[in-house]
């Protein structure tokens, strides 16, 4: 009997599972050896088996399995790129499965610029060890020392010429069975082939001509639509529901309610929004989140559960007693919501007491023990698959739509899709919390930092699961610690200043609930850092670049901040500029750099800017930046990932911030949370540097750290006046202005 093929559609719709395959290209994905059920599925999928990372089909062709998933960053080309490498097979021989809880290996969340740092360099592992293996078959196979054996396009032959074997010749069902050798020989960069060179990224073409499936698209047979109904206040709970006020819309199937829990499903999508819409419900009142324009006051008179001291060198409060100059300033960063362009959606199916969700979460195997801890099953009979969804760019409400869906889907009996609103999604989606910090510099005679001292006021908890909104209204089992990001990171300096001191005070509660931001922390952090930084150096009559590089011992950061000079042509001066007073539009320049988390990829950024005097709109024609993220795999992919953090950065850093009452988000739509415009976006110039022989390191958050500091330092250059609050709107532009 033939064996089936199975459409990568078809595998996505959880229809039969596979171990064995046998790729016609890169949408035809499979063919089985076996079809079984998501709870009694046999594919290795643990860590530690090559298995588990990827299969050889009897064409040769491969497939590989990635917990880590693509988010639009152009993760699942670098990763084909990887592994095509290890195995000396074409690019377009490999096929990538991504998050598929039933398929790939859990690697952790796709969070971190740790997909190529960690994910990558284990399929690297996983290809190398099944390489070794091809050839110990090989030298079995034709009776030859395994060294004198090679690998090419596929196959294993004699170095010395003669007839080879092809790898599908030399695996039994496709199946490997050997552990993962983590200390294996990986292939020696000077014989790369495709790592380290621009490839075109595998997701594109598709996308360009309208043919991808986005969550947002994702369709299964059978499917109802669902809207949840939410509280009009925050922590507002559901005191009645009329059923009634409904009754009179076709199609309408339920009026859900579990606890403060409420939702409406019907036939169709627009019944579904017509019931939300209409269904009358009353809610308890509730105003427990904190004035706004008395944000700050809240924050740092907020409980302290504990201080984490993120460096301590020398003595700085006896250093800044002895200086003979003590600067001191406070910096803020607005409550940010995820603003993705696509609002959270996914679909989930209960089908003979297994359940299975479609979803854009970049963290499967974590959602998936999420949804069985609130339905109550055994994790086993949870799969979550991954699609990828239209913006996401940290942890936004991709996994509350998945709750919201298997609680529906439950209910009713049949696969739920639910859609979020543009309200759902600024009103609900997790935010990144607000960060304060307080610093303090003591300068010697010759202007250089004899002492720092930081006091940062961040949110307790670090990245891990964020509580999903369907288990918190409905009473059903559920997380209770925050998850705010990993938001110490680079809070302590990559200077060798002599006497630091840096300390997070990790805060009890925070307004909404928090979760990761692309570069939760290390952004803020680093905008305070990098910017009063700026200030010592205006102090000391220094150039911005000359004062860094004083400071500065990795040669590592040295060179990226030197190349990033020479890219944006950096003439050596102290700031602020002495342009024309009376100019209309003032233009400026400004210095960033950060060693992301101190030990892995360093970025430098030149922001340029123009002020308007009157308006105080900032514009920021053209930002520079130098990185080097270790050894690239796909540089196109890098210098793709380095355009969207600066531009995103950007638009966060000019223009926003949530707006909210005292029971909820106020800025429910694109009017009242603007993001940047396609006429204001700059003109991104990169420069990477790359060194082959050094482990890869990410590029995903790295460059948006730098920005803030950049623009804010511009602003100064530009103008003298000091941008210490993000965002940088027109009125507090206007109001620094008057004060110089």
């Amino acid at each position: 009997m033939n064996a089936p093929v199975f459409s990568r559609r078809a595998l996505l719709q959880g229809g039969a599972l596979v171990v064995g395959f046998s790729l016609a290209g890169r949408s035809a994905l499979a063919q089985t050896a076996a079809s079984v059920a998501t709870n009694g599925f046999s594919k290795a999928i643990a860590p530690d088996q090559v298995d588990s990372f990827l299969a050889l089909g009897r064409d040769g062709r491969a497939t590989i399995f990635s917990g880590k998933v693509d988010l639009g960053t152009g993760i699942e080309t670098a990763m084909a790129q990887i592994a095509a490498e290890e195995l000396d097979l074409p690019l377009d021989h490999v096929t990538v499965v991504q998050g598929d809880t039933a398929l790939t290996p859990d690697q952790g969340p796709t969070y971190g610029s740790l997909s190529i740092q960690k994910g990558g360099v284990e399929i690297r592992h996983a290809a190398a060890t099944a390489r070794a293996r091809l050839v110990q078959l090989a030298s079995e196979r034709l009776g030859a020392p395994v060294d004198a054996l090679v690998t090419e396009n596929g196959g294993v032959r004699p170095k010395a010429g003669g007839t080879g074997v092809s790898y599908a010749d030399l695996l039994k069902d496709g199946r490997f069975e050997t552990k993962v050798d983590p200390a294996i020989t990986t292939k020696d960069p000077a014989h790369f082939a495709l790592v380290g060179k621009s490839v075109p990224r595998l997701d594109i073409p598709e996308k360009m001509t309208g043919r991808f499936t986005y969550m947002q698209d994702f369709r299964v047979p059978g499917m109802v639509h669902a809207r949840v109904v939410r509280p009009p206040a925050i922590g507002a709970t559901l005191e009645g529901v009329d059923d009634g006020s409904v009754a009179d819309i076709p199609g309408l199937i339920e009026v859900v309610r579990r606890g403060s829990f409420l939702a409406v499903v019907a036939e169709r999508e627009w019944a579904a929004i017509k019931a939300a819409r209409q269904l009358k419900a009353t809610w308890s009142a509730w105003e427990g989140l904190p004035a706004q324009d008395r944000l700050w006051e809240h924050v740092r008179a907020t409980k302290v559960t504990k201080d984490d001291v993120t460096s301590s060198t020398g003595d700085a409060e006896a250093a800044l007693a002895s200086a003979s100059k003590v600067l001191q300033a406070t910096y803020d960063f607005a409550i940010h919501t995820h603003g993705s362009i696509g609002p959270s959606c996914a679909v989930a199916e209960f089908k003979e007491g297994l359940l299975t969700c479609w979803t854009a979460s970049q963290m499967t195997h974590a959602l998936r023990m999420q949804l069985a801890a609130m339905t109550g099953l055994a994790p086993e009979a949870v799969r979550c698959i991954y699609v990828e969804g239209s913006g996401c760019y940290g942890r936004n409400g991709h996994e509350d739509a998945a709750g919201d869906a298997a609680l529906l889907a439950r209910a009713v009996g049949r696969p739920v899709r639910v859609q979020w609103s543009r309200a759902d999604e600024h009103g609900w989606d997790p935010k990144g919390p607000p960060t304060l910090i307080d610093l303090k510099a003591g300068l010697d005679a010759a202007g250089n930092v004899a002492a720092w001292s930081s006091q940062f006021h961040v949110p307790e908890g670090a990245a891990g699961n964020v509580p999903l909104v369907a288990a918190t209204l409905a009473g059903l089992p559920h997380e209770t610690t925050m998850a705010p990001g990993n938001v110490i990171q680079n809070s302590a300096l990559p200077y060798g200043f002599p006497n630091v001191r840096t300390v997070c005070h990790r805060l009890a509660d925070t307004p909404f609930r928090p979760s990761w931001i692309r570069t939760p922390g290390r952004m803020q952090n680093t905008f305070a850092n990098e910017a009063f930084l700026d200030e010592c150096a205006a102090a000391a009559g220094a150039d911005p670049l000359d004062y860094r590089l004083r400071a500065l011992k990795d040669p590592r950061g040295i060179a990226v901040l030197r190349r990033v000079a020479e890219l944006a042509g950096w003439q050596a001066r102290p700031s602020p500029a002495k342009e024309d007073a009376k100019a209309e539009v003032l233009r400026g320049r400004g210095l960033s750099y950060v060693r992301y988390e101190l030990n892995r990829t360093y970025v430098a950024g030149v922001a340029e800017v123009e002020v308007d005097r009157k308006t105080g709109q900032v514009r920021v024609p053209r930002f520079f930046v130098a990185q080097d993220c270790g050894q690239i795999i796909n540089p196109d992919g890098v210098r793709n990932q380095l355009d969207g953090n600066v531009i995103q950065t950007v638009s966060r850093v000019l223009m926003e911030e949530i707006t909210f009452d005292r029971s909820a988000v106020t800025s429910l739509d694109w009017a009242s949370y603007p993001i940047l415009s396609f006429p204001d976006v700059p003109q991104v110039v990169a420069d990477l540097i790359d060194r082959p022989t050094e482990k890869p390191w990410g590029a995903g958050e790295p460059s948006a750290a730098i920005v803030p500091a950049a623009i804010s330092n511009a602003i100064f250059d530009a103008t003298g006046a000091r941008l210490r609050s993000v965002p940088f709107s027109p009125a507090k532009v206007k109001a620094a202005l008057q004060g110089t």
